[in-house]
This record gives structure tokens, sequence and C-alpha cells, in this order.
């Protein structure tokens, strides 16, 4: 189970969802990885290069190996962020594979923003990247507003509700790989 999410601010509160989400698949049986924070900070995609960096190559290829993913945006003005935005264009380069895109893979969507207008746009707009790379979304996403609700240091919160909704999205995406497999 790969998560990918967060934001450049090393332990942003859309880092520790994306870490809540992540131990409810542990939980449930899966093993996990993380790409998050300053491993996002990549150059734009460029479908013509076929050069990558290190850390492009190290995406993609987490991406190419994981029977699921969960993926959580920040939301800016309504939107996912450039940084996840960008990070997801490069699953492009999965395009002629065996298992072309997201093709066959639960992805778990979590759009964490300060109002509910953002995070949930962006929880819409992740739902929606997930069906153009012929990913299938988990049947619960997550919307936090984290004018409402605030993880602390240890990836907990206060709000139960919220906690259990993530863990649970966490459990969707690895349920359905299990079964998948």
């Amino acid at each position: 189970m790969l998560g990918i999410g967060g934001s450049l601010r090393e332990g942003s509160q859309t880092e520790r969802a994306l870490r809540v989400a992540l131990a409810g698949a542990a939980d449930a049986g899966a093993e996990t990885s993380v790409i998050c924070g300053q491993a996002l900070n990549l150059p734009f995609y460029d479908a013509v290069a076929v050069e990558r960096t290190p850390e492009a190559g190290a995406l993609v290829e987490a991406i190419r190996e994981a029977d699921g993913l969960i993926v959580v945006s920040p939301g800016y003005h309504g939107a996912l962020s450039g940084l996840i935005k960008n990070a997801l264009d490069y699953i492009e380069d999965l395009r002629s594979d065996r298992r072309p895109y997201l093709d066959g893979r639960a992805v778990g969507s979590i759009g964490v923003a300060h109002g509910w207008q953002a995070a949930v746009t962006t929880l819409d707009q992740l739902r929606t990247i997930t069906h153009a790379l012929r990913g299938w979304p988990t049947p619960l996403g997550g919307a936090v507003n984290t004018g409402e609700v605030k993880f602390d240091d240890h990836g907990g919160t206060s709000d139960e509700k919220v906690e259990h909704t993530l863990r649970l999205i966490g459990t969707q995406v690895t349920d359905f790989a299990r079964h998948r497999a």
C-alpha cells in the first residue's frame, strides 16, 4: 500500500491525515510505504522527456509496484495542490505497462483544507483523477476540515469520527487489493 500526499511542510495536517489512513491499512494487514513532503518536490511532469530524476523514477516505480494507493491532498483555493497533481501526472509513465495507469487498483482519496468547500472539492477532484487513471476509488472518501479538526504530533485527533473515517479508507483499499489478488 502506497501513500502519497502532504505538502512541502514536514508534519503538515495533510501528511498526518495520510498517516492515519495508512495505519488503518496496516491494521488490515497491508505493508505500507509513504512518499510525501520534499520527496514530492519533483520537476514538472513532461510527457516528452525520457529522463527522470531519481526521485521521479522512485515515485513511478513505487506506484507501479503498489497494489493500492491512498492519495491525500491539501485543498488550495478550492482545488488539489500542484504538488500532488504533478505527482499524479507521473502516472502517465505507466501507460504502456502490463497494468496501465492505476488499472485494477483501489485508491483511497482524502481532501484536507481549512474549510469544508475546499476539502470537498479537493476530494472530488482526486476521485475524478482516479477514474481518469482507471483506478477504483474506494466507496468512502475523506474530507477533513482543519478549521474544526487538528491532528497531533502522533497522528491522533480528538475527533473520533474523522479518525475512524480515515482508517476505514485504508482498510477499504487493503480489502480491495486482497480480493483483487
